[in-house]
């Protein structure tokens, strides 16, 4: 499983891989979690 860095960036949250890599971004943290989540389903 890999590690995912959650970056709050002007009041929105930017999701980063632990390679530093853009994964997506969400209007806040609970939301960029459900992504993730959802993400790791497929």
């Amino acid at each position: 499983m890999r590690d995912y860095r959650l970056v709050n960036v002007r009041g929105h949250i930017e999701v980063y891989d632990d390679w530093g890599q853009f994964v997506l971004s969400a209007d806040n943290e609970g939301e960029a979690l459900c992504e993730l989540d959802d993400m790791m389903e497929d």
